[in-house]
């Protein structure tokens, strides 16, 4: 009687209707959060500051702490300039970027763009936004567009609101030029 019983049972268990499709985990093809990260934020919003004043807003969709909390990776960043009294006068967004608190830099990273609430415009690759130099400089390919000239370019450095802006090499510009009707 045992054995008829342990037919029927393993008989059962071969039937295809009551048979188990085993799922197999899928594995992803990066890791989504870095296991070495000492903190994750997600939202993140900080204001820069100098001498108590506010300088700038940072914000991140995401940014993983390091070097206890010295260190922000970011993901997706806009960095708010600011006036001396405290007006918005242009956005940096970048895909993007590392800050270092200890140093007050942003080195921005992936289509990164300045719009200058005057009309000028930054692009490059990458740039680096020193905050305790007033600085934003970069050694990559850049276009500045102005209402009345483009300029392009390897490098550059300036002030954050491109008033007193250096190419270093490969420099071109094209602007209009007003010829005289006789």
């Amino acid at each position: 009687m045992l054995s008829l019983v342990t037919v029927v049972a393993l008989g059962a268990a071969k039937c295809p209707w009551k048979t188990k499709t085993s799922v197999l985990p899928v594995k992803s093809s990066r890791t989504v959060i870095p296991d070495s990260a000492d903190q994750v934020i997600f939202g993140l919003r900080t204001i820069l500051t100098e001498q108590s004043v506010a300088k700038g807003e940072l914000l991140s969709d995401t940014a993983y702490v390091y070097d206890d909390g010295s260190r922000l990776e970011l993901h997706r960043v806009n960095l708010t300039f600011r006036t001396s009294q405290g007006l918005k006068d242009g956005v940096l967004t970048s895909r993007a970027g590392t800050y270092n608190q200890r140093l007050s830099r942003l080195d921005a990273r992936g289509d990164v763009v300045v719009v200058r609430d005057d009309g000028k415009r930054l692009t490059s690759p990458q740039l680096v936004y020193d905050q305790a130099r007033n600085q934003i400089f970069s050694d990559s390919a850049f276009t500045l567009t102005e209402p009345t000239r483009v300029l392009t370019g390897f490098g550059f450095e300036s002030d954050p609101k491109l008033t007193t802006f250096h190419c270093l090499r490969a420099c071109k510009g094209v602007a209009p030029v007003n010829m005289p009707v006789k």
